[in-house]
């Protein structure tokens, strides 16, 4: 198929786009990030869309599937096209908000296996991957995107600046948005990429944090807080340190970050209730 063509709109800072002369969907509004020297790009948080459900994916994932659903629901309402473009990591997108600027991160390693789909030349067709690594195919050669060290180049691929949202920017993040729309494919990648990257991580935390044994609601509250980054290692290890009492440290685990974060952590509690009921959390303990 030929490369897919995008054209787009503005009106009073709401972006809307066509892909192929199809119909028009908003892909984002224009937002300032900050105060000092705010940032400007753009935030899709009101645009509807595909949702996260775990019961679609505990054929694959089993427990997983479930164990994600708070923090998805706290960074996203589970939207799969969740966007922005306004921050320090220039780029962010899925129902996790994989971001741009961390090299072989979530990001990264999502778009990696989004390059390999077939589609990818449709939406992408400058890019592929090289070596494993995202690059561009230019007049000149292939260039390498992102490294060991740096995404700088897959950052500003996506999105040039910061300062103002440009042409380009609505353009990929037009893509973005219309792929996950319309491929279950591309949904599927960013459920993988996202339990793949909690498993790893849930490994790390338990090794550093002790978490053998202890209850799950316990370890998701803990990897959400590392996920968001609210929170430091004292401050995860001092709410831990309850005798074992797994209720006493999840309510210890929810002062992190109040009061500043306190929509956040009301949703994770709220929806680790909901899962608590269900009887799907509150059942298992470390590892699992």
């Amino acid at each position: 198929m030929p490369a897919k063509i995008v054209t787009f709109t503005e009106t009073n800072g709401i972006y809307k786009a066509s892909i192929d002369n199809g119909p028009k969907f908003e892909v984002g509004r224009r937002v300032k990030f900050g105060r000092a020297e705010p940032t400007i790009g753009l935030s899709n948080i009101r645009t509807p869309g595909a949702k996260y459900n775990p019961a679609d994916h505990m054929a694959a994932h089993g427990f997983w599937a479930h164990f994600i659903l708070p923090t998805c629901t706290a960074e996203s309402n589970g939207a799969f096209n969740c966007l922005n473009t306004y921050d320090r990591a220039f780029f962010t997108f899925t129902f996790l908000q994989y971001a741009a600027h961390v090299p072989n991160g979530d990001f990264v390693k999502f778009f990696r296996r989004l390059l390999a789909e077939p589609e990818a030349a449709d939406y992408f067709p400058d890019l592929l991957l090289d070596g494993g690594r995202i690059a561009r195919d230019t007049p000149l050669g292939l260039v390498r995107l992102e490294s060991d060290a740096s995404t700088d180049a897959l950052m500003k691929y996506f999105n040039p600046t910061i300062q103002d949202v440009e042409s380009v920017e609505v353009i990929n993040a037009a893509k973005m948005v219309d792929w996950s729309e319309n491929s279950a494919s591309h949904r599927a990648i960013q459920v993988e990429t996202g339990i793949a990257h909690f498993k790893t991580a849930m490994e790390s935390y338990a090794r550093r944090y002790s978490l053998t044994g202890r209850l799950d609601k316990v370890c998701l509250v803990v990897a959400d807080i590392r996920h968001q980054g609210r929170g430091s290692s004292v401050d995860i290890l001092a709410a831990l340190n309850t005798g074992g009492d797994d209720e006493k440290a999840y309510k210890n685990l929810l002062q992190i970050g109040l009061p500043l974060y306190k929509t956040r952590i009301d949703t994770i509690d709220r929806e680790v209730k909901k899962l608590v009921t269900a009887g799907i959390l509150g059942q298992k303990k470390w590892p699992f």
